[in-house]
């Protein structure tokens, strides 16, 4: 059951990543007319997130493949950076989609929703590994 839900969360994040990348990127080019909102939540992220949540864990199995993970003798420190990286990304790309204005404030030069961002993913990494890594492993 947890690892269910360890797969489900993953691919949750994966899925938001994805759409709202690609909302962004479509947001700042020509074709921003496609990022129109409704109640200030874009209608080609809601559409994106629905086709990514489809395609998430064959996301997730491919990085898995590429990085060799299934032949690594020790998996913990590759799927800690992973899930990490999960949710690193989720955040940032969540910031820049739905609060643009977040992106203003820096700290010595660097954005500082990038210097939250990273901290969150931190722990969110140490929490995600004491709920779900260490009872998948004993």
């Amino acid at each position: 059951m947890k690892l269910q839900i360890s797969t489900w969360l993953q691919n949750l994040g994966i899925a938001c990543s994805i759409a709202s990348l690609l909302t962004l990127f479509f947001g700042i080019s020509d074709f921003s007319w496609v990022t129109k909102s409704v109640y200030h939540i874009p209608v080609f992220f809601v559409c994106i997130f629905l086709v990514s949540i489809f395609i998430a864990d064959d996301v997730r199995n491919l990085f898995k493949k590429l990085f060799w993970y299934e032949k690594r003798k020790t998996k913990r420190p590759i799927w800690q950076v992973g899930i990490g990286f999960i949710f690193f990304l989720a955040q940032i790309s969540t910031v820049m989609v739905f609060n643009k204005e977040l992106t203003q404030p820096q700290l010595g030069g660097m954005p500082l929703f990038l210097v939250f961002a990273f901290m969150n993913a931190f722990v969110l990494t140490v929490v995600y590994e004491e709920i779900f890594h260490r009872t998948s492993n004993s």
